[in-house]
């Protein structure tokens, strides 16, 4: 197993939630500290507070991968005597980072709103509200027929190829390339000064801009050359789909017994709940956060009921007029992504071969009690 420092991390971590995928002016990236240092322990929490620092501390972490930005509106100063200033200090203290995955982990696929829909039991689960539209790109490359099908499954498993339901695909045909390996040169086939023919197959295949360095990579070190000969092309295909929210389909049931699902699904004992409790439910549409400026989406896409937090009083009229149920869990049901991030993160980690633990964070963090 390798030591890692908190770069390696964040650069794995990004596969899967890149920056780009977050909504425009969004704080996001690292907030506290560097990340040059070694990682071993990582804390995934939703929210960053005292006592969330007290818990990485205690838990020997090196870095924190948060949900909500712990510094999300400009810092006029930083005095030690408050409790957000003692945070820093302490965060500082400890060389603990805290790099802040927001409205990217929202859109992400296998993060926040996905991890609500599987929850819910949500089937067939689609984007409800698109933002992000991951470019399509073609990959071509020149490699000696004896190797290509491991260069091929190397591809395949870095996530080219994909189409549909369909992974793997790629176009291959044979030729001839020619080289003249020149001084200091430790060819794989052929040698110095002698100009050689190889049989090799170009293979072609396609790939979501998001893991575009992945792919790269991948090939790179699956390829013998020392020199790879590659071209990478912007398709005009349309790419997929990416966003805030899902919408699926349940087993039908009321909204009255819906809202108890919602309840032990998301580990909240109280909801609030707009609509007719006889409602019939069979589409829903989840948004983790604050949803309500997504509410006529929901309704567009013919949702039941849509689930989200922080519903605002006059929005519940409106859905209500519109002919929308809600239910509103809280914010804090976004907590389902600490155990959500820390099990992808551990999957993604050990098929690198890196020595380093994802801890969800046991701090309740929801600033209500209902009474």
């Amino acid at each position: 197993m390798k030591k890692v420092n908190g770069h390696e991390v964040i650069q794995l971590f990004e596969q899967f939630s890149p920056k780009a995928f977050a909504m425009e002016g969004d704080k996001v990236g690292l907030q506290i500290g560097a990340l040059n240092q070694t990682v071993e322990n990582v804390l995934v929490a939703l929210d960053v507070t005292e006592e969330v620092v007290e818990e990485a501390i205690a838990k020997n972490a090196q870095l924190i991968i948060a949900h909500h930005p712990p510094i999300f509106r400009p810092l006029k100063k930083i005095a030690t005597d408050t409790p957000a200033g003692r945070m820093i200090a302490k965060l500082i203290k400890h060389d603990i980072a805290v790099y802040a995955a927001h409205t990217n982990l929202d859109v992400a696929k296998g993060g926040v709103n996905d991890l609500l829909a599987a929850a819910l039991g949500l089937k067939n689960a689609q984007v409800l509200v698109p933002t992000y539209e991951d470019q399509l790109k073609k990959l071509v490359v020149f490699v000696p027929e004896e190797d290509a099908e491991r260069l091929r499954e190397a591809l395949g498993n870095a996530g080219a190829g994909a189409i549909g339901n369909y992974s793997h695909c790629s176009f291959s045909g044979a030729g001839e390339g020619r080289f003249l390996p020149g001084e200091n040169t430790d060819p794989h086939i052929g040698e110095q000064g002698k100009l050689e023919a190889v049989n090799e197959v170009r293979v072609e295949t396609v790939f979501p801009q998001s893991i575009e360095k992945k792919v790269i990579q991948a090939m790179i070190k699956a390829h013998p050359y020392e020199e790879v000969a590659y071209d990478v092309y912007r398709l005009e295909n349309n790419g997929e789909q990416l966003g805030l929210g899902r919408i699926g389909q349940v087993e039908e049931t009321t909204l009255s017994e819906y809202a108890n699902v919602v309840k032990e699904a998301l580990g909240v004992e109280k909801v609030r709940v707009v609509g007719d409790l006889n409602a019939k439910v069979k589409k829903v549409a989840v948004l983790g956060g604050d949803g309500n400026k997504y509410y006529s989406q929901a309704k567009f896409r013919g949702a039941d009921v849509y689930v989200t937090g922080d519903i605002y009083y006059h929005t519940a009229h409106d859905a209500l007029m519109a002919g929308l149920n809600m239910i509103d869990p809280g914010h804090n049901v976004e907590k389902v992504m600490k155990k959500g991030v820390a099990t992808m993160m551990e999957g993604l980690c050990k098929e690198k071969g890196y020595e380093v633990s994802f801890i969800p964070s046991e701090i309740g963090t929801d600033p209500f009690t209902f009474m």
